[in-house]
């Protein structure tokens, strides 16, 4: 889902106070969708659910350290990082939390897998990886440089020039097939809600292929990808300053019925949806 839009300054994520949100630049868009800062105090020891999405999380710590208790993918080791990225996957993951910790979060494409970490994201997907595995000596600098900057205008303005760099040294979509980005387009384009069918009809596949491919570069199946589109765009609608009914997000992202979208709470997040909104806004 496209991030809220907001302007080049750091300002509030709707719903969530705690957050400070920003577009990264223009050419970065369809290689990271949102840049958002936090800042958590410490509190009693929790797990924290990992949310299944259709974006990639890279995450950097500025101090305190993520701990993963569980992956997505079960058969990936748990670990520590203060720089990662969490693969694309369709169930949640377990994290430790409780520490105090402020960091930056950005909402990695599948695209963005490619172009600025030079592997497809189906490399990553169901696990979480050390950042500096996949971008070795210059990870250490950069996490210095955004720990020493005065503010999240100024961090953000430093991930802007160090992607963009990333961007231009990478390879950008090569290797990518084009039925498999028109087919993702596709996907995004109808919140999730184009039978599969119907679209590997579109690509001029068979589903069966369709889905090979696909999950050969990103490491979902399409109906995995629908699912993960429709569910975040409830998650955003549910965080919006309206708060609208989970009945009333459930109809505007395409579910059959609000029991739909619960059971999606339930497979996705790990926690009902009433525990999902009151742990990110604090209500």
């Amino acid at each position: 889902m496209a991030a809220p839009v907001v302007d080049a300054r750091d300002v509030p994520v709707p719903g969530e106070p705690r957050l400070r949100g920003r577009l990264p630049a223009t050419p970065l868009l369809p290689y990271v969708s949102a840049y958002t800062g936090y800042r958590l105090e410490a509190a009693p020891p929790s797990v924290h659910q990992g949310v299944a999405s259709p974006h990639l999380t890279f995450l950097l710590c500025l101090d305190g350290a993520v701990e993963i208790l569980s992956n997505a993918d079960p058969h990936k080791p748990p670990g520590t990082f203060v720089a990662m990225v969490g693969g694309l996957h369709d169930a949640p993951a377990r994290i430790a939390q409780g520490d105090r910790q402020t960091g930056l979060q950005l909402r990695l494409t599948w695209r963005g897998a490619r172009a600025l970490l030079g592997v497809p994201a189906a490399e990553l997907a169901g696990d979480t990886v050390d950042l500096a595995a996949l971008l070795g000596p210059r990870t250490g600098p950069l996490l210095d440089r955004l720990a020493s900057a005065p503010g999240w205008a100024e961090r953000f303005a430093l991930l802007d020039a160090e992607l963009t760099a990333l961007a231009a040294a990478g390879r950008g979509e090569r290797g990518v097939l084009p039925e498999v980005g028109y087919a993702w387009d596709r996907l995004e384009e109808t919140g999730g809600n184009l039978r599969i069918t119907e679209l590997a009809h579109e690509v001029g596949w068979s589903r069966r292929h369709l889905g090979e491919k696909f999950r050969a570069e990103t490491g979902l199946s399409p109906k995995a990808a629908a699912r993960l589109i429709r569910f975040e765009r409830a998650c955003d609608r549910l965080r919006s300053p309206q708060r609208p009914s989970l009945a009333e997000v459930a109809a505007d992202a395409g579910y059959v019925d609000q029991p739909h979208l619960s059971r999606d709470f339930r497979d996705l997040a790990g926690i009902p949806a009433t525990a999902w909104l009151a742990e990110r806004t604090g209500s």
